[in-house]
């Protein structure tokens, strides 16, 4: 449902906004686990895609990262030879490939998401009480923003 003239964002608020999550997408993915595992951010990204929705099709888990079939074969198979995820074919489709995570996978996964929140807690800390709370206020809204921009995905 579009916004009423009166609630409508402008473009630098917009701008701001977009910039700012890019900036904290930026520094939270980097992560010590993640670079001992020799993993690029797109490695990083399919492993989790892996690890929440698998077994899942190749073609199904290109159209959700949004990238060529061609490059996320490479992709896979990097992870494969990591031993993170297993690629097996699908026994109602003999021509697909499905995808899973390893016991390995799972916990480099985890081990990541720990991370990535343990330094979002430390930054959260030093922010004022106020600001904590304004921004557990917004949550419900940024939560329901990456779905609409998730739908919105060509």
């Amino acid at each position: 449902m579009p916004a009423s003239p009166a609630t409508e964002i402008d473009t630098d608020t917009a701008a701001r906004l977009r910039a700012s999550i890019m900036r904290l997408h930026r520094r939270l993915r980097r992560t010590a686990a993640g670079a001992t595992a020799g993993l690029t951010p797109t490695r990083i990204s399919v492993l989790y895609t892996v690890v929440r929705l698998g077994p899942i099709r190749l073609s199904e888990l290109a159209a959700e990262e949004g990238v060529n079939p061609t490059m996320l074969s490479r992709v896979v198979g990097d992870l494969c030879d990591a031993g993170l995820v297993d690629r097996v074919g699908d026994p109602e489709d003999r021509r697909a490939a499905l995808v899973t995570a390893t016991a390995a996978g799972s916990q480099l996964a985890q081990r990541m998401r720990r991370e990535r929140t343990d330094v979002l807690q430390v930054a959260l800390s030093t922010l004022s009480p106020a600001d904590r709370q304004r921004l557990e206020r917004a949550l419900p809204a940024i939560e329901q923003l990456a779905e609409v921009l998730k739908e919105a995905r060509p």
